[in-house]
């Protein structure tokens, strides 16, 4: 994944106006929406939500190559554009963006990093954003790299779980986005609780909302929304 990448997880809520629709109304909205998403990202991928969280239904991850410095002014314009157009059932209640960088902690590309435009998603994905304390970044480098060493070392015991890091340094609230994919939802649980046992996880300033969504075709989000 040598090129920049431009990254948006975006969460939707059914208004009340959707759920006075009939089933088959509700299934038109849906595919309507996701129709309409689809083109705008080089690949899209939608994940039920509810009820593992109950602020948002569903969200879609979209995904472009950052060309060059307009490359954002073009994506997030028609993102906008195209949600705008499906407000009367839809809200937005949160969205993440970031942009892909090379690690300044490791050289080598992992084998678990995500790769944003092959291959086939898994059914589990949990993504949430992250920040560091002030004292993580007066930090010397060397104590950082060793802290993130420990990182590094635990994540590679858990080969199934894969992970994208997003940069939103100026951009968004956080600092990162971080991204895993797997199939074994309970072993991503045991990674995350050692990951906290850590010690850098003395330095973490946020890291919440922390959102699981499930993997689902349109067609399968729609009859979801449907309650079919």
């Amino acid at each position: 994944m040598e090129d920049r990448i431009i990254v948006s997880y975006v969460t939707f809520k059914a208004k009340p106006a959707f759920w006075q629709l009939n089933a088959a109304a509700r299934t038109e909205a849906v595919n309507s929406l996701s129709n309409d998403l689809q083109p705008l990202s080089k690949m899209t991928s939608h994940y039920q939500v509810f009820p593992t969280r109950s602020e948002f239904d569903f969200f879609t991850w979209l995904t472009d190559t950052y060309i060059d410095t307009t490359s954002p002014d073009k994506f997030y314009h028609q993102l906008g554009k195209t949600i705008n157009a499906h407000r009367q059932y839809f809200d937005v209640p949160y969205a993440l963006t970031g942009i892909t960088n090379p690690s300044i902690y490791s050289r080598a590309k992992s084998k678990q990093e995500i790769e944003p435009f092959e291959g086939e998603r898994t059914t589990y994905f949990v993504i949430y954003p992250f920040s560091k304390t002030t004292a993580w970044y007066l930090k010397d480098r060397t104590e950082r790299q060793e802290m993130m060493n420990e990182h590094i070392k635990i994540g590679k015991q858990y080969r199934d779980i894969k992970q994208l890091l997003l940069y939103s340094y100026g951009i968004q609230d956080q600092e990162f986005i971080v991204a895993y994919e797997m199939e074994d939802l309970a072993l991503f649980s045991n990674l995350v609780r050692e990951l906290r046992s850590t010690i850098a996880r003395d330095y973490t300033l946020l890291d919440t909302p922390i959102i699981t969504g499930l993997l689902r075709k349109p067609e399968e989000l729609a009859s979801f929304m449907a309650g079919s």
